[in-house]
């Protein structure tokens, strides 16, 4: 790692930069600073620019985004390092609610992601969003987020997890670490197999037995026993699977046997029937042709008695066709009569008519011709032509009569609105003068009121900070005092273990020569004779008492870091709040805040009459507009309605004199006209009506004549017996169908009467009822033979196919139940059970040799660290009461020459144990993940529980570890680190409580 920028995030507001490189030459730095002022919160930001989360914040509240930062601020990480031999620059941003650009509020911002390579001297762009980049980084660097926790940054609270976990966590992270889940679903699917040829070879025994009880139920129904039964014929036990199917096999053979039997019985019945259906089909046929025949001569007496009625019709027929020959002529004549008689009439009421509007007294006078007729219809078109000229102008006059009082009207109006505008306009103009001359008094106090409220806002969140560090001042008090007792606790639980230890060094010889038997050998020296056993002391100190002052040295050291971080984070708290509060009581505070809300309440009051005053001022100014711009318009109006008036009213007086003349007697010249019109109209239709009647007439005269000749030609004497003598088409063709029917049907009987004649048959009937009595037996007979044989068969076919079916599953259970077996024995050996006597999974099998691996690279450091006195073990023993095993860790006490669990270590121990095994870790993973090099280190956990030896021991360990051009970043309060190491990055809190990265220094030795 290179280089990294901070902006906005953690406790970081202003953009921080942190310059590894500059701690290259070192090879080791140390991150110092006061607590909560953000150490910790360096390698969040590189966690987050790798891989776009932070562990700490995983399952609660994700608070990325720096809480000093305003809507205005930015959040992003910029994290520069090389892999691969190429050199790479993250950028991330998180999810956050930044101020709109446009408008006000807040809108949230997506999280943004870019990756950049450095090529010719710059950055070059290779993935902008956050899941190409993720995907990108996973192929640069092959580790996942836990891996890279677990050798990159060893961060606080899970820096001894890995040492001191139980069985199933630590299972859970070395599963993380190096990919054995699939090892796990290995063992679903081969339980999954169990199951399933368990099921199998169950249902297969389900199958045969339910065959063989059908089969068995099948044979007593139809009393198909034999000599072999569902039970042995001597000892009455159940019979095994082979007799009963071959019992099912011989039942089955008798079935057949019946079937056999059943169809030559069927054959016979069926036989019987047939000569039974053909005896009565004879009968049946004898007595069909004696009835047609009896039909047949009742038919044809039928027939010859309606000839009489046949001869009418035919008569009936010859005259209508006669009659035909005068039909058209009739018509013609009926029709040329209506139309003369219709003409008449019309001639007559035009008449009528004419001597009405024409004024001819009485109807004796002579009706006039139609050439005064034509005359009299010119004589009136003429006038009428000429009074059409003044039509127009009556129609028009009565509106424009109208249209001159209206203009009157709105002349007076239109002058009226003009002087009432001219009232309201000097109104008005009185009103902004008065407005003008208010906003000019307010001017002075207007545009302050934005820098009064936020200052108030300022004091108001100034003022919650002050009683926030008040409240959290009180708070560290009684967290100090908190944090003294775990201190005084820790001091002596570490007193305690420290005195019970020297104890049991003392009384170590008594406790072995209390163990001694005589004549078996000494576990020191061998020997087997005992001549001066060293004595056990008075208060003997065992193994499970210091065990359990360990434990109690545990966990105390875990309230006296609980204390500590909780008394840490109080004065973090309370510190961020002074800053907040800019160092002011809330006295003070109180006091500028009553002065700023006076301020505010005279400017808001100000700017509310200002607003108010502003509407008023324009509402006068388009007030004004619109009263001008009437004035305006109205001048012309008046001047152009006047003058139209005057043209208006001298056209209607010269049109009056022309149309009183052409009026003559009426009312209008409208009603003129269509007088004049209606006798016209009269006089026409009177002309047209005389010329149709005189046309009609001569018609009449010759269909008369015409009818004459056709009556004389078709010989009737006269018209009405020629129309008595018509019949339509439809009932000529009827009375032809008539005759013709009866013809046909005559000729038809007599000659099928004379066929049947021909058979002799007897007069008397014929009787069918016992030949179909014997037909009638003989086909239930057959039909009983058919279910009889259908039943055979059905029950010879099911017992062959049950004993089928029984035999192919028989065979199918060996092979199963053999696969079953295979399958069963290697799905329990995989999943840990019998026969598995470690009763280790295969997925722990697999991690058991990582961990083994780990181990052994563990215990090269821990050695040198603990001078030879501390190993680590891995045992696959096996748990108490069947727990999970094969992942477990002791650590081997040279002291004692015996294992003990890593809890039992002290703070020191546990932390140089720790650290040993996440080094090893680190190594083991880095080569599965293809031999990824190193060259960054960070720890951040524990040196303050080392005494000063282990401390320096550590310090040795980790000036290794920068050996080959590794850097190794510390975080750590411990000031003998510090004297040690002379390059340091100082994080610092701000005075508004925000975190700076104060220095990179190297301090002289």
């Amino acid at each position: 790692m290179h280089r990294l920028e901070i902006e906005g995030f953690g406790p970081f507001l202003r953009p921080q930069t942190v310059d590894f490189d500059a701690f290259a030459d070192d090879g080791i730095f140390v991150i110092s600073g006061r607590t909560g002022a953000g150490k910790s919160s360096i390698l969040d930001a590189i966690c987050f620019a790798l891989y776009g989360s932070v562990p700490r914040y995983d399952t609660g509240e994700k608070r990325l985004r720096s809480d000093h930062s305003g809507p205005d601020d930015s959040t992003i990480v910029a994290l520069e390092f090389s892999a691969g031999g190429e050199r790479w620059r993250v950028e991330r941003s998180p999810e956050y609610d930044r101020a709109k650009r446009n408008g006000t509020g807040t809108t949230t911002a997506p999280p943004q992601a870019r990756l950049f390579i450095w090529t010719n001297g710059g950055w070059e762009g290779r993935a902008a969003r956050p899941r190409d980049v993720g995907e990108a980084l996973h192929e640069i660097l092959p580790l996942t987020q836990e891996q890279f926790l677990q050798v990159i940054l060893l961060a606080q609270n899970r820096f001894a997890r890995f040492l001191l976990a139980t069985h199933g966590e630590r299972q859970a992270l070395l599963r993380t670490l190096f990919g054995t889940r699939r090892f796990e679903e290995y063992e679903h699917a081969l339980e999954q197999r169990r199951k399933d040829s368990e099921a199998r070879v169950a249902r297969d025994g389900d199958t045969l037995a339910h065959r063989l009880d059908d089969a068995e139920r099948l044979i007593a129904d139809h009393d198909l026993r034999g000599e072999l039964g569902r039970e042995d014929a001597k000892g009455g036990a159940p019979a095994n699977t082979a007799v009963r199917i071959d019992a099912v096999r011989q039942a089955a053979q008798r079935a057949a046997y019946r079937a056999d039997t059943a169809a030559l019985a069927q054959d016979a019945a069926r036989a019987a029937r047939d000569a039974a259906e053909s005896a009565l089909a004879d009968v049946l046929a004898r007595r069909d042709v004696q009835e047609r025949r009896d039909r047949a001569r009742r038919s044809v007496a039928a027939l010859e008695a309606d000839m009489a009625r046949i001869q009418s019709v035919r008569d009936e027929r010859d005259t209508a066709t006669r009659a035909e020959l005068a039909r058209e002529g009739i018509r013609a004549l009926d029709l040329a009569r209506a139309e003369a008689a219709r003409a008449n009439d019309a001639r007559e009421v035009a008449l009528a008519q004419w001597r009405a509007l024409a004024g001819t007294v009485g109807t004796d006078a002579t009706p006039p011709g139609t050439t005064e007729l034509a005359a009299r219809i010119d004589e009136v078109k003429h006038a009428v032509g000429g009074w059409r000229l003044l039509l127009a102008r009556e129609e028009s006059i009565a509106e424009r009569r109208a249209e001159l009082s209206q203009g009157r009207t709105d002349l007076a109006a239109l002058q009226a609105a003009v002087d009432a505008s001219r009232t309201e306009r000097d109104v008005v103009v009185a009103r902004r003068d008065r407005v003008d001359a208010r906003l000019m008094q307010l001017a002075p106090s207007v545009g302050g009121r934005g820098t009064a409220e936020s200052r108030l806002a300022d004091l108001d969140a100034r003022s919650a900070a002050a009683a926030d560090a008040e409240r959290l001042e009180n708070e560290a008090a009684t967290t100090e005092r908190k944090a003294l007792t775990a201190d005084r606790a820790l001091a002596e639980a570490s007193v305690a273990l420290a005195d019970l230890r020297e104890r049991r060094l003392r009384g170590h010889a008594g406790e072995l020569a209390a163990e001694l038997v005589p004549g078996e050998p000494c576990a020191v020296c061998g020997g087997v004779d005992h001549p001066a056993p060293a004595p056990r002391g008075e208060d003997p100190v065992s193994a499970d008492d210091i065990e359990s002052a360990e434990a109690r040295v545990v966990i105390a050291v875990s309230e006296q870091r609980e204390a500590s971080d909780a008394l840490a984070t109080v004065r973090q708290a309370a510190a961020r709040a002074r800053g907040r509060a800019g160092d002011r009581s809330a006295e003070q505070l109180a006091a500028e805040r009553a002065e700023a809300a006076q301020a505010l309440a005279i400017a808001t009051k100000a700017e509310l009459e200002v607003t108010t005053l502003r509407a008023e001022r324009e509402d006068c100014t388009t007030t004004l507009e619109a009263l001008d711009a009437a004035l305006t318009e109205a001048a012309p109006r008046i001047e152009s309605l006047d003058r139209s008036l005057v043209v208006l009213d001298a056209g209607i007086a010269s049109d009056n004199e022309a149309l009183t003349e052409a009026r003559g007697g009426f009312a209008s010249v409208a009603e003129r006209i269509a007088d004049a019109e209606s006798i016209a109209e009269a006089a026409e239709r009177l002309r047209d009506a005389i010329t149709t009647a005189e046309r009609c007439t001569s018609a009449e005269s010759a269909a008369r004549a015409r009818v004459e000749v056709d009556l004389a030609s078709a010989g009737f004497e006269s018209a009405d017996t020629a129309v008595a003598a018509l019949r339509d088409a439809a009932a000529r063709a009827r009375l032809d169908e008539t005759i013709r029917e009866h013809e046909t049907a005559l000729s038809a009987a007599k000659s099928v009467l004379l066929d049947l004649e021909l058979q002799m048959l007897p007069e008397e009937p014929i009787d069918a009822r016992a030949a179909e009595t014997a037909r009638q037996d003989t086909r239930e007979a057959w039909t009983a033979a058919v279910q009889k044989t259908i039943a055979a068969d059905q029950i010879r076919d099911r017992l062959w196919e049950l004993a089928r079916q029984a035999e192919a599953a028989q065979s199918g259970i060996a092979a199963a139940l053999a696969e079953h077996e295979t399958i069963e024995r290697l799905a329990h050996t995989v999943a840990g059970k019998a026969p598995n006597t470690h009763r280790m999974k295969l997925e722990t099998f697999v991690l058991a040799a990582e961990l083994e691996e780990i181990v052994q690279a563990a215990n090269l450091r821990l050695h040198d660290m603990s001078d030879g006195r501390y190993r680590l073990l891995h045992t696959d023993s096996l748990a108490a009461r069947g727990a999970a095993s094969g992942l477990g860790l002791d650590v081997l006490d040279a002291y004692t020459g015996r294992p003990r669990p890593p809890h039992s270590l002290s703070g020191g121990e546990t932390f140089l144990a720790s650290l040993a095994l996440a080094l090893g870790l680190a190594e083991v993973v880095t080569g599965r993940a293809g031999g990824i090099e190193l060259d960054t280190l960070f720890i951040d956990e524990g040196f303050g529980s080392l005494d000063a030896e282990t401390l320096d021991t550590a310090m040795r360990t980790l000036d290794e570890l920068r050996q080959g051009g590794r850097t190794v970043g510390v975080i750590s309060h411990v000031e003998a680190m510090k004297d040690q190491i002379p390059a340091q990055l100082l994080v610092a809190v701000a005075e508004d409580g925000s975190s700076e990265v104060a220095a990179h220094a190297i301090m002289p030795v």
